[in-house]
Parts: C-alpha cells; sequence; structure tokens
C-alpha cells in the first residue's frame, strides 16, 4: 500500500498525539512512536496506566459536565488523535442535542478528524485548525457552531504541558475564560511528575527533539483555576475525581484535574 501520510508529517520523529495513542491501545502510530514509547516505559513503567487514567478524568469530567452542569455547549482544546470516549461521544450520550467544537493545528489530527465529526443527528460537532494560543481563532471559530452568548464547557485535556512557559500558559487560560459567559465551566487536566523516575523519563523524551511536554506541580495545576469556582472535591489526582467503578488506581500520582465554574 503506498505511504498517504501528508508530507508535512514527518513519521521518523516521534510526535506525543501518537506515543500517547499507542500507550493507549491505538493504531495511529508509527515506529519512531513506538520505539520513544517503548524507551520511556523502560524508564517509568506506569506511563501506560497514567494514559489511561488521563483517558478516565476526561471521561469522568465530561460525564459530569453533561448530566450534572447541564452543558450542551463544549470547546475541546487541543483535541489530539481520536481514540475511546472523545468528548463528542460522552456528551452526546447524556445530552444528544450537546454542540462540540474541537481546536488542534496539527496536521496528523487533522489527518483523522473524520472521527471527531461524527454526530448525532440533533446535536453537531466541529473542528478549528488553529494554533490553541490564538484566542481570537479559537473563540471566532468557535462562535460559527456555538452560541457563545451562552454557558459553554472549556475541556483543556494534558495540553497545557506543551507551552513551556508556566506564565504564557497560564494566561491563555484567562484569556479563555474571561471571554466565556457567566455559568460557563473549565475541565483542565495536566500531567505532573509521580516521582523522579518519571521526571527522568520525561526529560529524556524532551531532548530527543520531539515537542516537549513540561511536567508541573499540583500547586502550579491548581493555579490554572484561580478565580473560578470549583466542584469537589477540587483540583485533585485524576483517579481521585468523581472515581466510579471503572476507576483502578487511587495513588496520588500521574496527573491533576478539576472542574470550575466560570463566574
Amino acid at each position: 500500500m503506498p505511504d498517504e501520510t501528508p508530507r508535512r508529517i514527518d513519521t521518523s520523529v516521534p510526535h506525543s498525539a501518537r506515543i500517547w495513542n499507542y500507550w493507549l491501545g491505538g493504531k495511529d502510530h508509527f515506529a519512531a512512536d513506538q520505539e520513544a514509547g517503548d524507551a520511556y516505559r523502560e524508564v517509568f513503567p506506569l506511563i501506560e496506566t497514567f494514559a489511561r487514567e488521563s483517558r478516565g478524568f476526561l471521561r469522568r469530567s465530561v460525564t459530569y459536565l453533561a448530566a450534572e452542569a447541564g452543558m450542551t455547549q463544549f470547546l475541546d482544546l487541543g483535541a489530539g488523535l481520536p481514540t475511546v470516549n472523545n468528548t463528542h461521544e460522552v456528551a452526546q450520550r447524556i445530552a444528544p442535542g450537546a454542540r462540540v467544537v474541537y481546536v488542534d493545528h496539527d496536521p496528523l489530527v487533522l489527518l483523522h478528524v473524520h472521527a471527531l465529526l461524527t454526530s448525532t443527528a440533533e446535536g453537531a460537532t466541529a473542528y478549528i485548525e488553529a494554533d490553541m494560543r490564538d484566542t481570537d481563532a479559537v473563540l471566532d471559530g468557535a462562535a460559527e457552531t456555538l452560541d457563545m452568548s451562552r454557558p459553554v464547557a472549556l475541556v483543556i485535556s494534558d495540553v497545557l504541558g506543551h507551552i513551556v512557559d508556566f506564565d504564557e500558559a497560564l494566561a491563555l487560560v484567562k484569556r479563555l475564560v474571561d471571554r466565556l459567559p457567566s455559568g460557563s465551566c473549565l475541565a483542565l487536566s495536566h500531567a505532573a511528575a509521580a516521582d523522579e523516575g518519571h521526571a527522568a523519563a520525561q526529560e529524556t523524551y524532551n531532548a530527543s527533539g520531539a515537542v516537549p511536554y513540561i511536567l508541573r506541580t499540583s500547586e502550579q495545576i491548581a493555579r490554572f483555576f484561580d478565580g473560578l469556582e470549583l466542584v469537589e472535591p477540587g483540583v485533585v489526582s485524576w483517579p481521585h475525581w468523581h472515581p466510579d467503578a471503572t476507576t483502578t488506581s487511587v495513588a496520588e500520582r500521574g496527573g491533576w484535574g478539576g472542574v470550575a465554574r466560570i463566574p
């Protein structure tokens, strides 16, 4: 079969979205991604568990937003590669009329965007090809599908680590939150170093030439929610946030997240 990969996608360089897909058991990755994923796992064997815990937080937080907070509009920043329990799938199972907009500027995600654009007949899904740091492009594009005068659930799942400067990442979240209407919500998660082995594995990955990801402390992650009304139990490690029958770990490790209302 001929290689149909777009020319601007370099399959010889490991890519975080493809490595994440590999750890989650997906098929959208190449040899370089598998090698990098295996090398990371050799240093830190729990990484696949953490990937599943992160995905579990996304599913449970979107479930809460749709079922308990009454959110019917979702803006997913940094969508990543489609896998199981994508935001629109979770939301529309609960609220069939939910409208979901994904944002990403990765050409690899664009290649697979058809999987993110399925929708119920009552609802809608859309994709904006934009850098998440371009607030105007994100919100103007979202307004083509969402009613930006009504509450929106902003979903930021494990992508802020790609913004190396912490103050820049904080400023991005604040810009977006400040432009959403009262009653909107923020669901945000971010990876944190579990121990020295985890930090060492990430440092090696960041030095490989791939796009780096910065692990942050729980205290730093909590700052993304400054000025917002946190939903109980606050900003906690992934498996501690509204665990359910599928939550298999309760260790305080790997990453933190929370959900908050925008006043």
